[in-house]
């Protein structure tokens, strides 16, 4: 049976190849097509635009849209006519050429008397040391200027005689074979005939090529140890063997130059450290004063003034963003922004000697760097204190005697974009029109080239804002594990896309939800095997990791996840839509969403609270249209009102559109790493996004709390350590919460033995609407008992505590044996992960029973039989784990002078006896606690009692 898509250009083909240029209107539809052919709309949208991409359908414009056969394909003539160079065009523009002055390259470098005096007097000595010279590592952050400082103590080295002048630094990437040791040994030390298979003839290593002279290690921290090991033995030794040999035969004379952005404590073996006597530190951007990080703009933009021969103006405002703009990237980042504004304003002045840059000339992104340095009044006030209200560079200007770096552009952008912009305009473009496609190159000439050097700016940091680190680790070792089972490349957004599928997934576990897996997902996987059983791989590690179980069935979504980030994938997706009320909303999680995703699929559409409907119908429209590749359309927007346009887009455009509201970033970073994934339909997607409850939090860090907020609502859960059935009440509380959105109501897990000390400062900064766990700690608000918050619905008891409800309204559980065994079984079952209630709980319940005859509590009191069943289930998980409570030092001597003690221990004995688990005394001591605190409580309200008695 023939394709689909053929099927569909042999019924366009037949119905409409014999329609003339004025009958174009007769042409088919897309509902046309699905009805006749009996396939979705979506797909039959889908191919049809794919064929007119092909060039052998024809798009006309109305509505609804019509598609007609096109005889032969639009192709491109090739350029006959000669268009001049914009250079061309400029007349009396001379270039001097440039003299650098190299007699001592560290007095051209910006701070050297300053913040970098240290560095530059260390790199010296490691230079000029008799008789070689020493080794040495440089240290410092992402875009810090290493791979700048490591050419200079070269070219230094040079001009002072130590190694001959027509040397080269040889420069070597440690992260290409950090996982290849015998690959990264045949590339530093060369390799014999015959080593390996294809070793047909020797091959002299890049310690060769550096002897005499000085290797650069970039990235050194990527070596692993075997790797490590090789490069010190020939730093003692100065002797080395090839690949394939068995004596180290050969001698170098090589000066190694290290750089990392890790700490070399922790990633560098201490035996590799110790042979490196000299630790260069780099320092961050932010830590560089601000006459250092003025120059470091005039510098830079210096270097653009020399490429576009002419001069460069920036206002004050202007620098003060662009040193504002700079977070992750130090200075690499610096003088990426510096690039694209300068581009930018080459583009809006090209036939004007002076290119002269404002604030308004500035993107979104760079521009609210100003905002960010405004937040730190002391260095805002340091920089206007030395800041002119205008700067202006020349060309060939002194200050830029400096050599260029590795973040230098290798080819000249200016004259790309002049000879573009000459070569558009010939073609009949207007400005405007020539301004966006410029603008669009500049960007992708950008992005790809500092892409390529592995730099990413502030990405990571974004991706840590909605992602656990311990997420990102893991799939960064995925990453690895992937790259050297699949035989071709992924998409640059591989760890950003892998991250929040699995914090997404895991918080679905989390949250007790199940995914059922879609059949279509199942046959698409089954049709990729490679990538199969590798999903298989990865799911076992992420559950070995997280120590979690996760569903057999996910192996699906990750292998259609894992052919989704192939490199060079074809079109057809779902497009998003952004849509939201204010001047930036929109725009702003939008940019976060391209940074991170790289995403070209997704728009932005700001609604200023004064636009009126029709404009913000037409701009939604406008961008549905823009991204629409024939597999419809998600429109995430910030008000419910919204999802009213609707059915009118989808009327005007013949675009089907669904609408999801309460637009977060989150939601937009799911929404578009799901449509990246192949075969997506926009139902399932529609209906996946109205569950989505945001991403996992994995990390056990403290979270910032503001407690000042008296109208905050909380819940205290109480248990005796705070850390067992506390903990597991305060996740089933938060569980419902997440539900209903109420952002307003914290539960808190506190341990008896806290609780005089603590509770006063909880009520001092919290309205605590209720308490509930193992005690009623007699406070202004109702005690739910344990046993009630795990039989009743919890949401409905969340209701009635914020509406201020009498809970005694409520039902209350009637307990009996069976019904509070049931009701241990299912707690365990929800909230543990390596205890079996069905199997543990008749030597629970028989262990509970007789220490409460012990202790003289009646066993029929079913509330207390259910929390010391259910501790003693967490003291047994906690052992099983080997992670038991703590006890402070001075209370270790209470616990076997307790008079319950000598109760407690022969049914404990039992237990122990019965699991084949040993306690230890701090979990006993929990223990004894919880039961003194049930009789204290007892005796406290049988006095009460007497008195209302005596009284009466």
């Amino acid at each position: 049976m023939a394709k689909r898509i053929d099927r569909i250009y042999t019924y366009v083909k037949e119905k409409t190849a014999h329609l003339s240029i004025e009958e174009n209107d007769q042409g088919v539809t897309t509902q046309e097509i699905a009805e006749v052919l009996g396939i979705q709309r979506t797909n039959s949208s889908k191919d049809l635009n794919k064929l007119v991409r092909e060039g052998k359908l024809k798009k006309m414009d109305g509505r609804p849209v019509r598609y007609v056969y096109q005889e032969s394909p639009i192709t491109e003539k090739p350029l006959t006519k000669y268009v001049p160079s914009y250079k061309e065009e400029m007349t009396g523009v001379k270039k001097p050429s440039l003299q650098v002055d190299t007699k001592d390259i560290f007095a051209k470098i910006i701070g050297a008397n300053g913040s970098m005096k240290n560095s530059v007097e260390q790199a010296k000595a490691a230079i000029l040391y008799p008789p070689r010279g020493l080794n040495c590592l440089i240290t410092g952050p992402t875009g810090s200027g290493k791979t700048y400082f490591a050419h200079a103590m070269f070219h230094f080295a040079k001009t002072n005689h130590v190694v001959e002048d027509d040397t080269e630094l040889i420069v070597f990437n440690c992260a290409d074979y950090a996982n290849n040791p015998e690959l990264l040994m045949s590339h530093l030390f060369g390799y014999v005939k015959g080593a390996f298979t294809g070793a047909e003839e020797e091959k002299m290593g890049i310690i060769d090529q550096a002897d005499g002279g000085m290797l650069f290690l970039d990235e050194i921290h990527r070596l692993p140890p075997e790797g490590q090991e090789m490069i010190f033995y020939f730093m003692d030794h100065g002797t080395y063997s090839r690949l394939g040999e068995t004596t180290k035969s050969h001698e170098a004379n090589v000066r190694i130059v290290g750089a990392t952005t890790e700490d070399p404590g922790s990633a560098l073996l201490e035996t590799f450290v110790r042979r490196i006597p000299i630790n260069i530190k780099l320092p961050a951007f932010d830590r560089r004063p601000a006459n250092e990080k003025i120059d470091l703009v005039k510098i830079m933009i210096a270097h653009e003034a020399n490429r576009t021969q002419r001069k460069i103006s920036l206002t004050e405002d202007v620098v003060k963003a662009l040193i504002g703009s700079v977070t992750y990237g130090n200075i690499g980042q610096l003088k990426s922004n510096i690039q694209l504004v300068c581009a930018r304003g080459f583009l809006n002045h090209m036939n004007k000697p002076e290119i002269s840059i404002t604030i308004d000339d500035l993107t979104e992104g760079i521009r609210s760097g100003l905002i960010q340095l405004a937040s730190n009044r002391k260095e805002m006030a340091e920089l206007s204190k030395i800041l002119d209200p205008k700067i202006t560079v020349f060309p060939n200007d002194d200050v830029m005697q400096l050599q260029a770096d590795s973040y230098e552009l290798p080819y000249n952008l200016y004259d790309i974009i002049g000879d573009k912009a000459a070569l558009l305009k010939s073609d009949g473009l207007d400005q405007e029109a020539i301004n966006h496609f410029i603008s669009t190159d500049i960007n992708i000439h950008l992005k790809s080239f500092y892409k390529d050097h592995g730099f990413s700016f502030n990405a990571d940091n974004k991706l840590a804002e909605f992602v656990d680190p311990k997420i990102i680790e893991v799939t960064n070792q995925i990453y690895m594990m992937v790259k050297q089972s699949l035989p071709y490349e992924f998409q640059q957004n591989f760890i950003y896309a892998m991250s929040l599928h699995i914090s997404s997934f895991l918080k679905r576990i989390h949250l007790g939800e199940e995914r059922h897996t879609n059949d279509n997902i199942r046959e698409m996987a089954i049709d990729f095997p490679e990538e199969y059983s590798l999903a298989k791989e990865v799911r076992q590690h992420i559950e070995a990791y997280f120590q979690v179980d996760i569903p057999e069935s996910e192996d699906y979504y990750l292998t259609v996840l894992l052919v989704s980030l192939r490199a060079n994938q074809a079109s057809g997706r779902i497009g998003v839509v952004v849509a939201a009320h204010g001047n930036s909303t929109a725009s702003s999680m939008v940019q976060v969403v391209q940074q991170l995703l790289d995403a070209d699929n997704v728009r932005a559409v700001d609604m200023p609270l004064d636009m009126d409907p029709k404009t913000a119908l037409s701009r939604i429209e406008r961008s549905v249209q823009e991204v629409d590749e024939g597999s419809g359309t998600i429109l995430l927007v910030d008000m419910g009102s919204l999802a009213s346009f609707n059915t009118q887009i989808q009327q005007d455009t013949g675009i089907p559109v669904r609408t999801v509201d309460m637009v977060t970033t989150s939601l937009v970073l799911e929404t578009v790493r799901k449509v990246s994934v192949l075969g997506t339909d926009l139902d399932l997607l529609y209906e996946s996004l109205k569950n989505f409850r945001g991403y996992a939090e994995v990390s056990s860090g403290e979270v910032s709390k503001e407690v000042t907020d008296k109208q905050r609502k909380a819940v205290v859960a109480i248990c005796a350590s705070g850390e067992g059935t506390a903990q597991r009440i305060k996740s089933l509380i938060e569980r419902a919460v997440s539900k209903r959105q109420e952002a307003q109501l914290e539960v808190i897990a506190l341990s008896i033995v806290d609780l005089k000390t603590k509770l006063p400062e909880i009520q001092k900064n919290y309205q605590i609407i209720a308490t509930t766990g193992i005690t009623d700690p007699h406070i202004a608000a109702p005690f739910i008992p344990l046993e009630r918050f795990i039989d009743q619905n919890i949401e409905v008891i969340l209701d009635q505590l914020l509406l201020e409800s009498e809970l005694d309204e409520t039902e209350d559980v009637l307990l009996n044996e069976e019904t509070a065994k049931t009701t241990c079984v299912s707690f365990i079952a929800e909230n543990f992960t390596f205890i079996n209630g069905e199997k543990l709980i008749d030597p629970l319940w028989r262990f509970a029973d007789g220490l409460m005859d012990s202790a003289g509590i009646d066993v029929k009191e079913y509330g207390f039989m259910i929390n010391l069943v259910l501790h003693t289930a967490g003291m047994i998980e906690r052992v099983v784990l080997d992670e038991p409570l703590s006890v402070e030092r001075q209370e270790d001597h209470l616990i076997e002078n307790d008079p319950l003690y000598v109760k407690v221990i022969e049914p404990l004995n039992d237990l122990e006896e019965k699991i084949k688990v040993k306690f230890p005394l701090e979990e006993v001591y929990y223990l004894l606690k919880m039961i003194n605190n049930h009789l204290e409580k007892k005796e406290y309200t049988n006095e009460d009692i007497h008195k209302k008695d005596t009284l009466l």
